[in-house]
């Protein structure tokens, strides 16, 4: 954007809350005046600000709820550059960014923005105190260890690599290299602890990811979190982390390179007008029709069993009709405990599932699905019973026809983005290794056979929640990982993913296929990072107290992105535009990641068996011919480069200990207060 967007905030509050509002910013925005115009003074003005208001914590009501989320809401948008103009009666934050920005420049918004709240997350006394604790030498099962003991002294690798750089023949420089870096990776699982340290994996993946830019976040549904791991030096220390997590069900960019979208996966199906197309659009539309459960729908009259193979249109109307009486149920009494009990999939019986069938949720959510096949099922109907090739290209035409299919095609994805395709949500090299682009080697890994096997071994048996619940029995589907998604953190390319192309026959796959981080395009900068978990409470609390029940439970299966959309109604409930606030304009760059030939058709619901351009046979060797082709492409050509060496020495675990790996602490906020008593 051109010009700065300016959003004026008016929340909807009683009159003499809405006084304290302007009273509070009025203050608060005297204190940005007076604070030294650099970062930090404006995170200890923010500090001051919050500490200002905290008191009205403090058994507040439904009004002092509102005032404080508005307050904090403000404070989280001046954290993040935004800036703040009062006058007695209005408050405006705008934002600006321009086309004339340089790359640099915006980066290193975006960086200063996620730090206010990581540091803001390392201040909890919690999260310090682990930290504390993890540096401590303790006695473990192994010796007397620490987090120290995982990582690599800069000044011993420094000087391997340089004895490395004297020999002259390449094969014979690159085995060298070899054995100073030996890659391999381990897989975080609970109670896994670490064979050289007996440190526990997950405190050790936890503590490294603390040294990350952005704030550390659980994410809900699948994850796996890797250690990437150098067994060329005492204690195997840690070269990089990695975690993969459920992939985001809407990213335009990335659906329309898939075919997902309306346009292209209609194209591509409809592109051939064959009895074999119109059989497949069927079987899909039958199998999805059968696979929900419905005893209760007609026992309560809803529908008649008749009607799922012929429909009506006033079927589909009692379908919709009964989806909207049970989703204002669910708001209305959300059943939380039914949802969580026993809650680990793999673990409940056909009876448990048919109980969470019946929820009010899942009663919505199976008439709402129910209504759109039957629909879709009336379409077919219409203009698939002939399966003549001249009818079907007519057919195959008709505007109608297509948005049946693109209806169809919306089912099948939401199912195939559950199984088949992850987002890398961390990915990243530590100190010293990111000096020598190690962050390529993480990347570049995951892409590795071991990850696919790991990922179809953890999920193969785990029954989905959400299909388990509509089927009202347990269902079982099987895993395939064929593409992995990614953005950038900031809105210029990540140097990590960028000309990552490995050709597939030089780490053992199939020949005329590469490994390759594509670059898809930009995202719409649309999300919540930008609010704090202060405010993000802050609105739980509130939405739990109104009235008309919540449209977000966080219960799995509302719908996508929870967080978001509490956002959202939250924001809403008081008054603020919510459109304009969640535009946080951090546009990333969209990357994806091929791993099987075929990955669109997987993805399409076209072809089930997946051509993976790596071979699945041996695992772990796949692993160590990408590590090889890291050290051949990029390893073997930085370390000559001057001053790379000497960058990596200076991280020393002599004491005091001076790490790049290291968290480090941000200082406690001692500034004074600023603020006075109004007294208008």
């Amino acid at each position: 954007m051109n010009k700065q967007t300016a959003i004026h905030m008016t929340p909807t509050l009683a009159p003499r809350s809405l006084h304290e509002f302007h009273r509070y910013v009025r203050c608060f925005a005297d204190m940005l005046a007076s604070a030294p115009e650099t970062d930090a003074g404006v995170s200890r003005a923010v500090s001051s600000f919050r500490a200002e208001f905290r008191h009205l914590n403090s058994c507040p009501s439904n009004e002092t709820l509102s005032l404080l989320l508005s307050l904090h809401v403000v404070a989280d948008l001046v954290a993040q550059g935004w800036s703040l103009y009062t006058t007695d009666s209005t408050v405006t934050l705008a934002y600006g960014a321009t086309h004339e920005d340089s790359g640099a420049r915006s980066k290193e918004a975006v960086r200063k923005s996620h730090l206010v709240e990581r540091d803001s997350q390392l201040r909890e006394p919690a999260v310090a105190e682990f930290i504390r604790g993890m540096e401590k030498r303790r006695l473990t099962s192994k010796g007397w260890h620490s987090i120290h003991s995982l990582m690599r002294d800069g000044k011993d690798l420094a000087d391997r690599l340089r004895r490395a750089t004297e020999i002259s023949d390449v094969q014979e420089r690159v085995e060298q290299l070899g054995r100073t870096i030996a890659p391999y990776l381990q897989f975080v699982e609970a109670g896994g602890v670490c064979e050289q340290t007996g440190l526990v994996l997950s405190d050790i993946w936890r503590y490294f990811r603390h040294t990350w830019t952005t704030a550390y976040r659980s994410v809900p549904g699948r994850s796996i979190m890797i250690l990437v791991r150098d067994s060329a030096a005492p204690n195997h220390p840690v070269i990089g982390i990695a975690a993969l997590g459920s992939a985001v069900v809407q990213q335009s960019v990335r659906d329309q390179w898939i075919g997902w979208d309306s346009n292209g996966g209609v194209t591509t199906i409809l592109s051939k007008p064959t009895p074999r197309t119109a059989a497949w659009l069927w079987a899909e539309l039958r199998q999805r029709i059968q696979a929900v459960f419905v005893k209760d729908l007609v026992e309560s009259g809803v529908i008649v069993r008749k009607e799922l193979v012929q429909p009506t249109v006033a079927t589909v109307a009692r379908l919709r009709k009964e989806g909207q009486r049970a989703i204002e149920q669910h708001r209305q009494h959300p059943q939380k405990g039914l949802h969580k009990s026993n809650s680990k999939a793999g673990s409940l019986s056909n009876a448990e599932w048919q109980r969470r069938a019946r929820s009010h949720l899942f009663r919505a959510k199976r008439c709402r699905v129910l209504a759109t096949l039957l629909g879709i099922h009336l379409i077919f109907t219409e203009h698939l019973s002939d399966v003549s090739r001249g009818a079907l290209a007519e057919a195959f035409n008709s505007s109608k026809l297509q948005g049946a299919v693109g209806q169809l095609l919306r089912l099948v994805k939401a199912e195939r983005v559950g199984i088949c395709m992850m987002d890398i949500t961390v990915c990243g090299a530590l100190a010293p290794y990111n000096t020598l682009l190690g962050g390529k080697l993480v990347s570049s890994v995951l892409c590795s056979p071991e990850v696919t096997q790991y990922y179809a071994k953890r999920y193969g048996q785990q029954q989905s929640l959400i299909a388990s619940s509509m089927s009202g029995t347990a269902v079982v589907r099987k895993p395939s990982l064929v593409l992995l998604g990614t953005t950038s953190l900031y809105g210029i390319g990540a140097s990590q993913y960028n000309r990552i192309r490995i050709a597939a026959e030089q780490v053992g796959g199939r020949a005329g296929t590469k490994i390759e981080y594509k670059e898809l395009g930009r995202s719409v900068g649309y999300g919540s990072f930008h609010f704090s978990n202060e405010t993000v409470a802050i609105i739980g609390t509130l939405l739990a107290r109104t009235k008309d029940g919540r449209k977000v439970n966080s219960i799995f299966g509302e719908g996508v992105n929870p967080l978001m959309r509490k956002i959202r109604e939250g924001l809403d409930l008081i008054g603020l535009p919510s459109d304009q606030l969640l535009l946080h304009g951090n546009r990333r760059i969209v990357y994806g990641v091929s791993l099987a030939e075929n990955f669109r058709e997987v993805l399409l619901g076209v072809q089930r068996r997946p051509k993976f351009l790596l071979s699945q046979d041996q695992p772990q060797r796949g692993t160590a011919q990408i590590a090889a082709f890291w050290q051949r492409r990029w390893l073997d050509a930085r370390i000559p480069r001057p001053g790379i060496l000497e960058t990596v020495a200076k991280n020393t675990l002599e004491y005091p200990i001076q790490h790049g790996a290291q968290v480090v602490l941000p200082s406690s906020n001692d500034a004074p207060s600023l603020f006075h008593e109004d007294t208008t």
